[in-house]
């Protein structure tokens, strides 16, 4: 959750701006969650998997965008009257998921990226220039956001423990990566028998 929320402070997420998050793995759930926690009035879901898309209806995504490259920048912009989003959160750290985001994101709007890069150097950095999109982010200071976010949990206001769709054992944990790799479980929970 502190990761997700950190994608949308980074993107500038607030009321009454539209905003986008790319990447529907835990990370990118909790981003929705943490873009209607901040106010945004319309959150657009880039992902492709129908049990991810169904739960970030839920915690409040209003369009899905599944579709990928050029046709998820078009479509993105049919539903954004052709403006694009004020806030990205990218959730993935690919190269497309990066140029995505960028390409999505409206003039003067704000790129959050919380997906590690898979390269050094940054895709549509000249786009991100001209377009005068702010592109900030990095590892999340998860402990600097316990104080704004459990008080939302432990009340029920939040539930982003339900992105943990599976619970393994210590002895299955390497089956527990592989379904999060092929795409079976969302986030795998550890749980140790208790002595």
């Amino acid at each position: 959750m502190g990761t997700g929320h950190h994608a949308a402070v980074a993107a500038k997420v607030g009321p009454g701006k539209i905003a986008a998050v790319v990447g529907d793995g835990a990370v990118g759930l909790c981003g929705v969650i943490a873009a209607r926690r901040l106010g945004a009035e319309q959150i657009i879901i880039l992902g492709r998997y129908p049990d991810r898309i169904a739960l970030a209806k839920e915690f409040g995504a209003t369009d899905v965008v599944s579709e990928r490259g050029d046709e998820a920048v078009e479509r993105v912009r049919e539903l954004t009257g052709g403006f694009g989003v004020h806030s990205v959160l990218e959730c993935v750290g690919l190269d497309q998921s990066t140029l995505t985001a960028i390409s999505i994101a409206r003039p003067g709007g704000a790129v959050g990226r919380v997906g590690v890069p898979q390269n050094e150097t940054m895709p549509a950095s000249l786009p991100a220039f001209y377009n005068n999109v702010t592109v900030s982010g990095g590892p999340a200071p998860v402990r600097a956001y316990i104080e704004e976010l459990l008080p939302d949990i432990l009340e029920g206001r939040i539930e982003p423990g339900r992105v943990f769709d599976r619970t393994i054992g210590l002895d299955d944990v390497p089956d527990g990566y592989r379904a999060m790799n092929e795409r079976e479980a969302i986030k795998v929970m550890v749980k140790t028998s208790s002595r």
